[in-house]
């Protein structure tokens, strides 16, 4: 299973966790939040979430979710990289989350398209009195 770990801007990461729990019925135990403070060091985030990623990957990889590029929750991502072992996606939202929790039974490369995907197709424009049905696979 992939190890996802969300790293982001304050409570917004638990905010999302709280979401998918709502949505799964149950908080995955692959799933971990780490969430950063405007005064608090990048290098020491960076241990922490280097500890996080030890704890919850079981072999086969980890995906780090991250709000904002550029932000220093998304700096502190692109420094845990490996490629093919840790990957990174910014832009987090609740369609992302739960679509990378969905999959993350399957390969790390698979599990990032899957994110990806959810994210991007998880954005609408929502016209008012129409119906904007749309089912995610």
């Amino acid at each position: 299973m992939i190890g996802i770990l969300i790293i982001s801007h304050g409570g917004l990461g638990e905010a999302l966790a709280d979401g998918a729990l709502h949505i799964l019925g149950q908080r995955p135990d692959n799933l971990a939040v780490l969430g950063v403070e405007k005064h608090e060091d990048p290098d020491v985030k960076l241990a922490q979430a280097r500890a996080i990623i030890a704890r919850i990957d079981l072999g086969q990889g980890v995906l780090v979710l991250t709000d904002m590029y550029g932000g220093t929750p998304s700096n502190v991502a692109s420094r845990l990289i490996e490629p093919g072992r840790v990957e990174a996606v910014a832009g987090v939202n609740l369609p992302m989350l739960v679509r990378a929790l969905s999959y993350s039974g399957q390969a790390l490369d698979v599990v990032v398209g899957k994110a990806v995907t959810g994210g991007l197709e998880g954005v609408l424009y929502i016209i008012p009195g129409e119906e904007n049905v749309k089912t995610t696979n």
